[in-house]
């Protein structure tokens, strides 16, 4: 093929990297004049966006402090829970102990009982 408008290499290369960008520049979106009515209906959707957002999170902070407030209950309950049941063991405890000195007095008596009737 011959160089009919004798250009050189690097003018072909240009002229190719300018006809790229002009071909470029059609899919481009065009500047459009912004509506004054979309810049209010932005601020607005960014406003409800917010308070969504406040609500969102007063809410997950108060599910936070009722659960907190549960469990902190439910400790509680465990916690009086295994008192009365240590309470109880100690009553117990004392009980069978009180038994075992009456027995041991009973025993006791029935000896010193039966060793005065044996010397009589």
């Amino acid at each position: 093929m011959r160089d009919l408008k004798q250009t050189g290499f690097t003018d072909r290369l240009t002229t190719q990297q300018e006809a790229k960008k002009a071909l470029l520049a059609r899919f481009k979106p065009k500047p459009a004049v912004q509506d004054p009515e979309f810049d209010r209906l932005a601020a607005k959707r960014a406003a409800e966006k917010d308070a969504l957002r406040q609500q969102h999170e007063l809410v997950k902070a108060e599910t936070k402090r009722v659960k907190a407030e549960a469990d902190g209950a439910r400790a509680d309950a465990q916690r009086e829970a295994v008192e009365a049941v240590e309470a109880e063991k100690r009553a117990a405890r004392k009980e069978r102990k009180q038994l075992t000195k009456e027995e041991q007095k009973t025993a006791r008596d029935q000896r010193y009982a039966a060793r005065k009737a044996r010397t009589r």
